[in-house]
């Protein structure tokens, strides 16, 4: 169908991209003393994994889900880290900068989308992190769109 909208995962350039994505913005969060605490003992696939994730979710192939755990191996993840709001904040600041450098969408319809859901999961990430905190029950990953702002939508 040639009018159908493409998915961020596509829009985005797909798993290449998002594996660029990932390979820069980690060597910020290993160069940065707000964050590096927390990953310095990341697995050397953590970045590829992460950029797995993230294609599921902006609408790739759901293979997070069938070869890494999908939502459980993701909320196992952050449990008990302890996420503070500076923490996420830097995180969030670092990917949208990762985001330029490596060339991604730089339109208004694409950032849109993305600094939603960046903002949405880390904010998720940090609350699923805190001590005590009872995890959401369910077992896939949000699948993440263009809400209001797709391609042709103006």
């Amino acid at each position: 169908m040639a009018d159908a909208v493409p998915t961020l995962y596509e829009w985005a350039g797909g798993a290449e991209a998002l594996e660029r994505l990932t390979e820069a913005f980690y060597k910020k969060v290993l160069a940065d003393d707000l964050l590096a605490p927390m990953f310095r003992h990341m697995t050397a696939e953590h970045p590829k994994d992460v950029a797995i994730m993230l294609g599921e979710v902006f609408g790739g192939p759901k293979r997070y889900s069938d070869e890494h755990g999908g939502f459980p191996r993701l909320l196992s993840k952050h449990r008990g880290r302890n996420i503070q709001p500076e923490q996420r904040e830097r995180w969030v600041q670092l990917i949208l900068e990762a985001a330029d450098e490596v060339g991604l969408p730089s339109d208004r319809g694409f950032r849109s989308a993305f600094v939603a859901y960046m903002e949405w999961g880390s904010r998720g990430a940090m609350a699923n992190s805190q001590r005590g905190t009872k995890p959401p029950e369910r077992e896939s990953l949000k699948i993440w769109g263009w809400g209001e702002a797709s391609p042709g939508n103006d």
